[in-house]
């Protein structure tokens, strides 16, 4: 008789919320849940370069809860270190782990090439943590699966993919074995979403993990967020500047283009140039036409909104918008300001205080974003300093993320105590704050478990 012992390996999103990587040691086999990369403060994104404490050949699975970089961006290193398992996610999830992948292998070629050109790495030569024709390795893997059907892994194991809002395709995960129930929540999206449908809650989990990236912290509703938005716009194109907003590729860009053309077809916002600078998210658009079950947009409306915005085609195109000074909106990638086409036009527009940078998502620690939402004057990009003199906005309500109650929300259908409950996922405030109203409400004790810690397990 096969054990119910496992091991669960926490090897990201333990005590920040990036790098989602858990390793599950389970009835003779070996499966990753999500496979991110570590972003943010340095020390955090040097961790991408270490060998990783397990031998990708030996892994048998990977399940990808959706397709974000902090959850698929290890992807390609994994290959190119001698993985040749499946990785399964829904067929969206799959879509935009593909053309994130194809975009960060982009960028990374060309920051590379520009720094070995122009001298500014430490590292010679400067090299792309993978390139192109590792993620065409990668993407020879995928296996896609629908929504909501159990898949066989083994006789013994069986995983299931369950719609969770968020960004289309997101899911979280349910593993059953010998009739427990293990869940891998990934990122839990809202109650009343603009353009996605609630997540469907959970009714079983023995073993638990879950995000905390907004315990402790409250949103306010999207509706809340609009006329701020249209504010921010009036104010800035009164006094000649331009509305720059670094903006996550999936979804969030579809959300603020949606966003800006409800409120120019209203003529709350006058008929300036806007413009959607990210080639990635692009392709996203073309890819929430062809997955109308995931989300609430109409046809029309998206080909509507579409037309409304000019659509850059090209990096040159880029150079020279951005030494256009006239009022516009520009949706940019990427969210954090920690790569993509965004630092080309702050690298010229930063010292202009006219402009305004907009933010519309999470700022992660040491992210730049985070830096100048904190008061820092300048802003290091392309191995030089420039001024920066532009206004800072934050509009909260818009993440993608579950906020506290939310997150209790999403908890609530589960119908026995579960043996083990572990918070990941979030920086140590956002997780304590989870788990202490977690346990005072539901009394369901909860773990906050540690970067690279073994849990040992038995399922009873």
């Amino acid at each position: 008789m096969i054990s119910t012992d496992f091991k669960i390996h926490f090897l990201g999103a333990a005590g920040t919320v990036t790098g989602s990587k858990y390793l599950l040691e389970i009835q003779g086999k070996k499966i990753m849940i999500d496979c991110g990369l570590f972003q943010g403060k340095k020390s955090l994104r040097s961790l991408n370069w270490n060998y990783p404490p397990f031998t990708p050949q030996k892994i048998d699975h990977i399940l990808l809860t959706h397709g974000h970089l902090d959850h698929t961006g290890y992807l390609p290193r994994m290959v190119k270190q001698g993985f040749k398992g499946e990785i399964y996610g829904t067929y969206p999830t799959l879509d935009i782990a593909e053309i994130i992948l194809k975009d960060t292998a982009k960028i990374q070629e060309k920051e590379a090439e520009r720094a070995n050109k122009e001298g500014y790495s430490k590292h010679k030569p400067a090299l792309a943590f993978y390139d192109l024709d590792d993620v065409d390795k990668t993407v020879s893997l995928f296996k896609g699966v629908a929504p909501s059907q159990w898949l066989n892994l083994s006789e013994e194991i069986k995983v299931r993919f369950q719609y969770n809002g968020h960004i289309i395709g997101a899911t979280y995960i349910e593993m059953d074995i010998k009739g427990k129930r293990i869940v891998f929540s990934g990122d839990i999206g809202r109650k009343n979403d603009l353009l996605l449908y609630p997540p469907i809650r959970p009714k079983k989990a023995n073993i638990l993990l879950m995000e905390s990236t907004y315990g402790g912290r409250s949103h306010p509703q999207e509706i809340e967020a609009i006329p701020k938005i249209e504010k921010i716009v009036n104010q800035t194109v009164k006094r000649g500047g331009i509305i720059f907003v670094p903006s996550f590729s999936v979804e969030r860009a579809q959300l603020m283009m949606f966003i800006f053309w409800k409120l120019r077809k209203q003529n709350k916002i006058p008929e300036i140039p806007m413009i959607m600078d990210s080639p990635m998210g692009a392709n996203v658009l073309e890819l929430f036409d062809r997955t109308r079950d995931w989300h609430k947009l109409k046809n029309y409306e998206c080909k509507e909104m579409c037309n409304n915005f000019h659509i850059v085609s090209s990096y040159t195109e880029t150079m020279t918008l951005r030494d256009d000074n006239q009022p516009k909106i520009v949706i940019a990638g990427s969210g954090m300001l920690t790569g993509g086409r965004i630092l080309n036009y702050l690298e010229k527009q930063a010292p202009n205080p006219k402009n305004t940078l907009l933010f519309v998502g999470y700022q992660a620690e040491g992210t730049r974003g985070r830096k100048l939402l904190e008061g820092e004057k300048e802003l290091k990009v392309y191995g030089k300093v420039v001024p920066f003199n532009m206004e800072v906005k934050e509009v909260e309500g818009l993440s993608a993320h579950a906020d506290h109650s939310e997150l209790l929300y999403w908890l609530q259908k589960i119908e026995e105590k579960p043996q083990k409950i572990f918070l990941v996922h979030g920086e140590k405030e956002a997780s304590i704050a989870l788990k202490n109203e977690i346990e005072k409400t539901l009394a369901w004790s909860c773990k906050i478990p540690e970067l690279y810690s073994i849990e040992k397990i038995t399922l009873k």
